[in-house]
């Protein structure tokens, strides 16, 4: 067996990494039993949404529910950070510092040189990262984002994801990055993420081997070059201010690509396709039966005429409130969407009775219907029924738009916990 790896997971959620990684077996609820990827345990959690109100904080609950009561801090990171550095608050040894964190503007004030600290923007939830890394030094880094976090801002492509490279390199890691398309690996959603992986102080890369073959992403989810596009080789600053300055400007393409390498400051990047030939699950092998499916979540008369038009392709004319008319347009979207293929992303908006042109219809058994919530936790990976703790419909929703597919940081830590045994 491996050595164990502790792991402090950030921005928790419902519990996906933790799911991923650790796994679940609890004797209350074994219909929700999942292998773990290794000898990984999850010693210390943190999930708050922002606005602090206790009504909000049902993915907190729902973390507890499923792994007890203390297994996650429900309060505002950077606060826990300060009066951890303040000595007034304690926080376990671990191995592992994991996290799915929004996109936000990650951009810093002064140079190093200039400051005691690295002054970034208040509230923006990389510096809660950064802060913890520099207290701890993890061996060990896995993160999860949107895939615009490799090309934004527009006014200056790829500044924000140099600029948490210059950070990790600043701090002594080495960094893997993919996009991964959880559908083009056998999953029943087609959903794009970029996972960022990262290594303290690790042994000397070959940059396109370890993108290719030797990598701990390569290994756990194989790729090939795709020969239309050349690859990018740069080199990136360790001071985070320097990138926030100078990185993509007058760029209109990020020369950061869907996977890449970073270590002591070189950087490979290229574009990629996945390999994989092992079994795929569709969006019709997640459905519940029929008469699993509440009624109100079926949907037929004056509300099926909603539904088609938002669906449907459009072309009409349109007035502002400032009294200007233009032509707005858009095309059709599946309707009902196809159960022999993956599903579309699905998003935090996926629950509630009302019309809309991205949430999710299926046709069964001749009736028309939306998603239910035990479908959307199959989506994402999690047990059927995971958020199902007394949230409403659409804050289970919400919670599912917001989790990862849980078999991708299992099939990462697989090899995490093979490469330390």
């Amino acid at each position: 067996m491996s050595k164990e790896i502790r792991v402090a997971e950030l921005f928790a959620g419902v519990g996906g990494f933790r799911l991923g990684l650790d796994g679940y077996d609890d004797s209350r609820h074994p219909g929700f039993r999942m292998d773990s990827a290794g000898n990984f345990r999850t010693v210390w959690a943190n999930q708050w949404e922002p606005d602090g109100k206790e009504s909000r904080q049902f993915a907190w609950r729902c973390y507890e529910e499923r792994f007890g009561k203390g297994s996650c801090v429900n309060e505002d990171i950077a606060v826990v950070l300060d009066e951890i550095k303040e000595g007034r608050r304690s926080l376990p040894e671990f191995d592992m510092l994991v996290g799915g964190f929004p996109c936000q503007d990650y951009s810093v004030a002064k140079p190093l040189a200039l400051a005691s600290g690295i002054e970034g923007k208040k509230g923006v939830l990389w510096w809660s990262i950064n802060t913890l890394l520099e207290m701890r030094h993890p061996k060990y880094v896995l993160l999860e984002n949107v895939d615009r976090l490799l090309k934004s801002p527009s006014s200056q492509r790829g500044r924000d994801f140099a600029i948490i490279l210059s950070c990790l390199y600043r701090l002594g890691y080495s960094v893997e990055w993919r996009v991964i398309n959880a559908a083009d690996y056998g999953m029943p959603q087609r959903r794009r993420r970029v996972y960022i992986y990262a290594e303290y102080d690790a042994s000397k890369w070959n940059l396109e081997q370890r993108l290719f073959t030797s990598g701990v992403e390569a290994r756990a989810f194989p790729i090939k070059l795709d020969e239309r596009f050349k690859p990018e080789l740069f080199a990136i600053s360790d001071d985070p201010y320097t990138s926030t300055k100078d990185f993509g400007v007058g760029m209109t393409i990020s020369r950061f690509k869907d996977a890449g390498v970073m270590q002591n400051g070189e950087v490979l990047s290229y574009r990629v396709k996945p390999v994989y030939s092992g079994p795929s699950k569709m969006l019709g092998d997640v459905l519940v039966p029929i008469n699993e499916v509440p009624e109100e979540f079926f949907i037929s008369g004056k509300d099926l005429e909603s539904w088609k038009y938002l669906k449907g392709g459009k072309k009409e004319e349109r007035t502002t409130k400032l009294g200007f008319s233009y032509i707005y347009s858009e095309g059709p979207v599946a309707f009902p969407d196809a159960l022999d293929k993956p599903s579309r992303t699905i998003l935090t908006g996926e629950g509630g009775r009302g019309a809309s042109r991205t949430k999710h219809v299926v046709e069964q058994n001749g009736r028309l219907r939306r998603l239910v919530p035990d479908e959307l936790d199959r989506l994402q990976g999690f047990p059927k029924g995971w958020t199902d703790d007394g949230m409403t419909d659409g804050h289970r929703a919400f919670c599912m738009g917001n989790a990862l597919v849980t078999n991708i940081p299992h099939r990462i830590g697989k090899i995490i916990a093979a490469d330390n045994s």
